[in-house]
């Protein structure tokens, strides 16, 4: 029989076995483990860094501009100004801030007034007004005013002056002042601060934009400019002269600059879609169902 030395001896020796297999078994597992995360981190910026070659992580300027412009409409009370019409509010993001819109304005005095409406420097007026022209809101309303500054007061269905949409928005592409001269006139060569041809919003009260807007049919100068510039007149402009040539009454404020016989009517005004700066916009149906006529150089 074996001694009871010799037993410890095997039993210590197949202890310190066990102990080692259990070690060498560990290792091995830790060795696997590290070696799939590593596997794991390669392919993860493997394909981190095809996605980034193939644009995966690029932004598309076009786009987040568009969803970045956001045009504030603040609620006016119909309530307490009864010459408010609701017909809802344009959106507030996802709007076009580049190109033009082609604006068609189909009155009683003639051929048809075509506008560039400028969507860069005035895209909540633009937002504003197509909409609006979606709702009919304009049509068969009065151009109630030829203003002593040589533009034709549209765009309020009511006809004070105090009409329009229920909501407003700011200013947006209002001019520099003009510089005086030491006559205290405009300063000899200046530009005009509203050209002839201009298109401009009417705020009442001054930065509260609704719905009216000016044709200038003769160069307008002011060292205190308020009214917003959104676009420019591309055709029918001989129409705008001739309407700011028709006699003018007393409109009840004192002032003379209610057309005397004939009411002007806008029989309908419609917005095409945004287009490049330079193209022609192809004719888009109105809510009635007829076609706005592409605008020709004026």
């Amino acid at each position: 029989m074996a001694s009871s030395r010799d037993r410890q001896r095997k039993l210590a020796r197949a202890k310190l076995d066990r102990q080692l297999a259990r070690r060498a078994a560990a290792a091995k597992r830790r060795r696997q483990i590290q070696a799939a995360v590593g596997a794991a981190v390669v392919l993860a910026l493997v394909v981190l860094g095809s996605a980034w070659g193939l644009g995966a992580f690029d932004r598309d300027p076009a786009a987040n501009n568009a969803a970045e412009e956001v045009c504030l409409w603040t609620p006016q009370d119909a309530t307490a100004n009864t010459n408010l019409k609701d017909v809802g509010t344009p959106d507030t993001t996802g709007l076009p801030t580049s190109g033009v819109r082609a604006m068609t304005v189909t009155t009683n005095q003639g051929a048809p007034i075509t506008v560039e409406l400028d969507l860069a420097t005035a895209p909540c007026a633009a937002a504003s007004i197509a909409h609006l022209a979606s709702r009919s809101f304009y049509d068969n309303t009065k151009c109630h005013e030829i203003t002593t500054e040589g533009a034709v007061h549209c765009g309020d269905p009511s006809g004070t002056g105090l009409g329009g949409p229920t909501y407003s928005f700011y200013d947006e592409n209002v001019p520099t002042a003009a510089s005086p001269s030491p006559s205290a006139g405009p300063a000899p060569g200046q530009p005009a601060t509203y050209p002839k041809g201009t298109v401009a919003m009417v705020a009442n009260p001054p930065g509260a934009n609704g719905s009216q807007f000016l044709l200038f049919f003769k160069d307008f100068t002011t060292a205190d400019p308020k009214y917003s510039i959104i676009g420019r007149i591309t055709g029918g402009l001989d129409v705008v002269e001739k309407i700011g040539a028709l006699p003018t009454v007393d409109n009840g404020t004192g002032a003379k600059v209610k057309p005397k016989d004939d009411d002007v009517v806008i029989q309908s005004l419609t917005v095409g879609e945004p287009v490049a700066q330079g193209s022609t916009p192809t004719p888009t149906a109105s809510a009635a169902g007829t076609s706005s006529a592409s605008p020709s150089a004026g």
